[in-house]
């Protein structure tokens, strides 16, 4: 049988934005974590397990409340007002919008480990039982008749990582020609039939209503569909390349200034970074931190070379800015495709 909570996550997963409560009890304090739409499953186990941490620590009984949509929509979300106590994206340009606004510290990135990035991820390929279009690497994404669904890079972190991830792999097949590079990226988004506005709401379009041959979407949410639709319905391709997908957190300080909860609020993000806290995440399909974690769920992650944005783009604000922005390399491509 199919996991309840997941199927209700991918039917929720073109919603705007959901708020879930993870108990229901008389509350010392609350927290509300605004996070990415594909974190649901992750955050709710994590979030149990830092509510007994809490209790034991403190005495206090603890409610978090999660917040969930596209990451870059949360940004927008608590810059118009949501009052977010913490923010957990999936792409570093939505933290620093935050502060831009002087809601979340300049510095953020010096205020947790490893640039206040708890774990990681990257962009895989899943595809229908039996992989009948024989989908083994990037370069069969652009062949005639393959269907490819991926979230929209104008409004999903995901389908930034994976456009990116296209782009890495064109660069290192040309040997760094940003030509050919644009005449792949062309190539694939020309086989993309829907462009939805976040990574769950492409996972419901690919699973729920059985459109395209391939889904590319973080290695995390992969796994976890693999998973839960335990029929065999589903199958994971690893690409031979692809690039690193980060995980920023950070405190939303004039939140919780205001609310009286930046204590409570610092050490939910610090838990992330204990064994507990990145065995979950290691247990939901992410990267942890820890080698200690990471060698433990060592037979997991399939094997591939990795890139960094910064290795590649030189930055994430150069990539938005070039790739991403009105007018940028993204929307003349995605015209020229269609």
């Amino acid at each position: 049988m199919k996991n309840k909570s997941f199927i209700i996550g991918l039917v929720l997963g073109a919603s705007c934005l959901l708020i879930v409560t993870t108990r229901t009890v008389a509350a010392d304090a609350t927290l509300l974590n605004a996070s990415f739409d594909i974190a649901r499953e992750l955050f709710q186990n994590y979030n149990e397990a830092f509510v007994r941490h809490w209790k034991k620590e403190t005495g206090e009984n603890l409610v978090v409340n999660q917040s969930h949509a596209g990451s870059s929509k949360q940004a927008r979300a608590v810059i118009d007002g949501l009052e977010a106590d913490v923010v957990t994206f999936n792409q570093v340009t939505d933290v620093d919008a935050v502060a831009e606004r002087g809601l979340i510290a300049r510095e953020w990135r010096r205020q947790f480990p490893n640039q206040s990035s708890p774990f990681s991820s990257t962009i895989v390929f899943l595809v229908r039982k039996g992989n009948p279009k024989g989908i083994k690497d990037w370069n069969d994404l652009v062949k005639p008749g393959v269907s490819v669904i991926v979230p929209n890079p104008k409004t999903s972190g995901n389908g930034r990582y994976s456009y990116l991830a296209a782009w890495g792999y064109a660069l290192k097949q040309s040997a760094g020609d940003e030509a050919k590079a644009r005449e792949f990226v062309v190539k694939l988004f020309a086989n993309v039939p829907v462009l939805d506005t976040g990574g769950r709401a492409a996972t419901t379009t690919f699973a729920q209503r059985e459109i395209g041959d391939v889904l590319l979407t973080f290695e995390a949410e992969v796994f976890l569909t693999v998973k839960e639709f335990n029929a065999g319905k589903f199958e994971a391709v690893v690409p031979s390349y692809s690039i690193e997908a980060d995980m920023p957190v950070a405190i939303v300080q004039k939140v919780t200034a205001k609310r009286g909860t930046a204590k409570v609020a610092r050490a939910y993000l610090e838990y992330l970074y204990s064994d507990e806290g990145q065995g979950i995440a290691a247990a939901n399909y992410y990267r942890p931190r820890s080698q200690k974690v990471a060698g433990k769920y060592a037979a997991q992650f399939g094997e591939l070379e990795l890139f960094s944005v910064e290795k590649v783009f030189g930055d994430w604000a150069s990539a938005q800015k070039t790739h991403f922005g009105e007018g940028g390399v993204f929307d003349q491509l995605y015209k020229k495709s269609k």
